[in-house]
């Protein structure tokens, strides 16, 4: 049996949030597959590396990574999405792609028994970031290679307009520290929990979507687990949410976090609220907004 420390990321992920992204894994690696590449060329894999993806979830950047290398493992805590990711695998006739459940943070991986690491959306959700990537490092060769997207603010950007839109039916929302629907592990809310009176307010340290968003802290935290080389760069790619503005609000309001937060509100004007500010990037057959994140790349000492 797998053990696990991230005890509320793995009931959220064998919940309700997992299951969505299971079933609806097509829409999802439409809104997330324009960070694909950037993730595998910061990676640079070879046909004989060995490659873990963590927080693996469908397997898509899984997949694509065994087909550029001669064999990688995606590891994730979601049951609904590792069944989803073995079954799309195996339809594909890959045979040089497994995953496991596991967390990532504890996980027994054999040390030294990969080349390179990669992760879409994932690392920002560790309970513990320096004692997780200390484990990656382990599990690498020395110098192998860790490439991963993690997120950046939503001020400015297009997604952070059309969370906007939705913030008068979700009291006490904050805009600056609203999750990317966009990763593969959204938090189970849409703002991070505010301290009690008197106590400290969040550190970067905490878990949740902006946890590794900014790079200093990104660099201080690889540093202390084991990495050089560290570099932080900025990504743009193209989110494609639905077919039109309607699908696109309804696909929205039934992700996990959005559907949580507005089970106390008007649905109503909260979903009309949505389609609006989606409707100014309906382009063609498509709903296309820019997304951003940090690309970070490093080697383990």
């Amino acid at each position: 049996m797998a053990t696990i420390v991230n005890t509320a990321q793995a009931q959220a992920w064998n919940g309700y949030e997992g299951e969505h992204w299971a079933a609806h894994h097509d829409r999802y690696d439409a809104v997330n597959s324009g960070f694909n590449r950037p993730v595998l060329d910061a990676a640079q894999l070879g046909d004989h590396d060995r490659v873990l993806d963590i927080g693996c979830g469908n397997g898509q950047l899984t997949r694509l990574a065994g087909r550029a290398a001669r064999h990688a493992v995606g590891v994730d805590l979601s049951e609904p999405m590792l069944a989803r990711a073995r079954s799309t695998a195996t339809a594909e006739g890959l045979r040089n792609v497994t995953f496991e459940r596991g967390d990532v943070q504890v996980h027994p991986f054999p040390p030294g028994s990969f080349d390179a690491a990669v992760s879409r959306f994932a690392v920002m959700f560790f309970s513990d970031p320096v004692a997780a990537f200390t484990n990656v490092a382990r599990a690498l060769r020395p110098g192998g290679r860790l490439a991963f997207v993690t997120m950046k603010d939503l001020r400015g950007t297009d997604l952070g307009t059309v969370m906007a839109a939705l913030a008068p039916h979700l009291p006490g929302w904050q805009p600056s520290t609203t999750p990317n629907p966009a990763p593969d592990r959204p938090s189970p809310t849409l703002s991070q929990p505010s301290p009690a009176p008197g106590q400290p307010s969040p550190t970067p340290d905490r878990s949740g979507p902006l946890s590794l968003s900014d790079p200093d802290h990104i660099r201080d935290v690889l540093t202390r687990a084991g990495f050089r080389n560290i570099t932080v760069t900025h990504v743009e790619a193209i989110a494609n949410w639905g077919e039109n503005a309607s699908a696109a609000a309804a696909f929205f309001s039934d992700w996990g976090p959005v559907r949580h937060n507005l089970a106390d509100a008007d649905p109503a004007p909260a979903r009309a609220a949505l389609e609006a500010a989606f409707r100014p990037f309906e382009t063609g057959s498509a709903v296309r907004l820019r997304s951003t994140a940090w690309l970070v790349r490093a080697d383990r000492l």
